[in-house]
């Protein structure tokens, strides 16, 4: 009997094609959502899902799915950091960041750069009008970051932390 080319065979075609089909039908998620975000304009709606730390947040970003959020300008102490200790003023900076978004409709405003190394959205977060990155920094919370190309509201939060700091709000007096 003559020996050629081995023909896979119907059941490895059959799951071959269901495979095929199945990352047609869904798309990919991460890829998907990008896009969306990423075309969506200088600005987006987001509802909060959940309070990481202080200053970053996973966001249902209405019509593009969800992401975690970093607030461009801000840092507050650490209180989750994987292998690190929680900082000074972590978990209270965490508590006012949950309190004030938890389950609210904000706006974010993207910088020139819209994403982190972790992947994440950067951006300025509006409750309405208030604007949480510079509340944070107003009332002790966190710390500048100044990190270009995202520097819109540099000048600002450096006065916000520098008054903070004068009158020994929050992290200014506890730490």
């Amino acid at each position: 009997m003559p020996v050629g080319p081995r023909l896979p065979s119907a059941g490895a075609i059959v799951v071959l094609i269901a495979g095929v089909l199945l990352l047609l039908l869904t798309g990919d998620e991460t890829g998907e959502r990008n896009r969306k975000v990423e075309t969506a304009g200088n600005t987006a709606d987001a509802t909060v899902v959940r309070v990481v730390d202080g200053d970053t947040a996973e966001m249902e970003i209405h019509k593009g799915g969800t992401e975690g959020v970093r607030f461009i300008g801000v840092d507050t102490p650490e209180s989750v950091a994987p292998g690190q200790p929680v900082e000074c003023f972590g978990k209270k900076a965490s508590r006012f960041t949950d309190r004030l978004i938890e389950g609210e409709r904000v706006t974010l405003e993207f910088g020139d750069e819209r994403r982190d190394v972790y992947d994440r959205l950067l951006a300025y977060v509006y409750l309405g009008d208030r604007f949480v990155n510079a509340e944070l920094v107003r009332l002790g919370y966190a710390r500048t970051l100044e990190i270009p190309p995202n520097t819109d509201h540099a000048e600002k939060f450096e006065r916000l932390q520098q008054d903070a700091a004068n009158a020994g709000a929050g992290l200014w007096g506890a730490c």
